[in-house]
């Protein structure tokens, strides 16, 4: 039989490997960018709605808690179904729901609208990282550029909010990444209905199955873990525009978009940090990677509840970096230690964890805003957070080198 006779599948199944990858590489860029829009245009609605910050950041609270609360039933149904399908969905729900939060005449109709967003956004990480998973021979490095391009997201999110608020007001903000949101839903659509996107099953690279010990012991360090940087994270990206904005007062100019433009920075330097996290994870033993970068970012949050000026930006950019290179290693720790039937499922898990700790970072920055007028205290709960999450991550099984 000749080579010709296998091009046709040969070319289907890599256009279809390709085309997954690149909608899951822009899902997760989306994904960050939308669900941040919000921590930068409510500085622009303290003023326009004449309501104080840490009753407008409350209306987050439920999109944010949704977030992780949909990631095991986006994951299971991933399982499932399809992940080409829920991917879609994805795109559909995120975009509806950020149409919705820009179209708000009052601050229920902007709750109700965060909430169906926070829904939407819950599904990308259990689908789209099982999606990488499935499809990356080299996980780390194919991890990594996820990573890269969900730092992207997050570094983008500032700027765009603060970039479309100044030029059209806040309402498009939400209103034109939702509206590119259901166009990527549309073309994803399309894709899976003519058969240009299928989903895999079988891994392309298969791994060894851990003991059942392991495994138990993998599952309690990291569910500590994982909610420990949970918190650090969205309590850093909660805060940062504030943070910024008063600490740096006189430097960034009277508009959203100079405090916006700030965060951006500091999420950018994350960006090729993640790529060589994702190189390293591949090279060296996963357990050292994630310890490191845990333990890095314990000092900078606590020179962040004093520091003020310039230095801040740079103790800020240290715990980003660290936070976004340990990601692929994070990951591959708990693809490792998962049955490759459950992984949605898993990744579910983790992101109910971390990001279902949202909501409990909204409240600690509001709480430590409304009580002490500062963020000083948030950042030595940080600090605690981030001791324990060093510590827990020393218990994971050993591994070779």
């Amino acid at each position: 039989m000749s080579v010709s006779a296998f091009a046709g599948p040969d070319l289907s199944a890599r256009l279809s490997a390709r085309l997954s990858v690149g909608f899951s590489w822009v899902g997760h860029t989306l994904m960050h960018i939308v669900s941040a829009l919000f921590l930068t245009v409510v500085l622009t609605l303290e003023k326009e709605w004449a309501l104080p910050y840490d009753e407008l950041i409350r209306l987050w609270t439920l999109g944010s808690l949704l977030i992780g609360l949909g990631a095991p039933l986006a994951g299971w149904l991933a399982d499932r179904w399809s992940d080409a399908g829920m991917m879609a969905v994805f795109f559909w729900i995120t975009g509806a729901g950020a149409v919705w939060a820009g179209l708000a005449a009052d601050p229920h109709g902007l709750w109700l609208g965060l909430a169906v967003l926070g829904l939407g956004a819950s599904i990308y990480h259990p689908v789209g990282m099982s999606w990488i998973v499935k499809n990356a021979a080299n996980r780390g490095e194919a991890l990594g550029w996820l990573g890269l391009f969900g730092s992207l997201g997050v570094a983008l999110a500032g700027v765009t909010a603060g970039g479309l608020t100044d030029l059209a007001g806040w309402r498009s903000a939400f209103l034109v990444p939702g509206g590119l949101c259901l166009v990527l839903g549309a073309a994803l659509t399309l894709c899976i209905v003519f058969g240009l996107v299928r989903d895999r099953r079988i891994d392309v690279k298969p791994q060894a199955q851990p003991s059942r010990g392991d495994a138990m012991r993998a599952f309690f360090v990291l569910s500590v873990t994982m909610i420990c940087a949970g918190l650090m994270f969205n309590a850093m990206q909660v805060v940062l525009p504030k943070l910024f904005g008063e600490r740096l007062s006189g430097l960034l100019g009277e508009g959203a978009l100079g405090v916006g433009g700030l965060v951006t920075l500091v999420y950018l330097t994350a960006a090729i940090p993640q790529l060589l996290g994702g190189r390293l994870a591949d090279r060296y033993p996963l357990k050292r990677i994630y310890v490191i970068c845990l333990a890095i970012q314990t000092p900078m949050m606590a020179l962040l509840a004093v520091l003020s000026g310039l230095p801040v930006v740079a103790a800020a950019a240290f715990v980003v970096i660290a936070s976004q290179t340990q990601i692929p290693a994070e990951n591959m720790l708990l693809a490792r230690y998962t049955p490759d039937r459950h992984r949605g499922l898993a990744f579910g898990a983790k992101f109910i964890l971390s990001f279902g700790a949202g909501p409990l970072a909204v409240l600690l920055t509001a709480w430590s805003y409304e009580t002490y007028g500062g963020f000083a205290p948030l950042y030595m709960v940080l600090t605690v957070l981030g001791a324990t999450a060093a510590l827990a991550g020393l218990l994971l099984p050993r591994e070779a080198a």
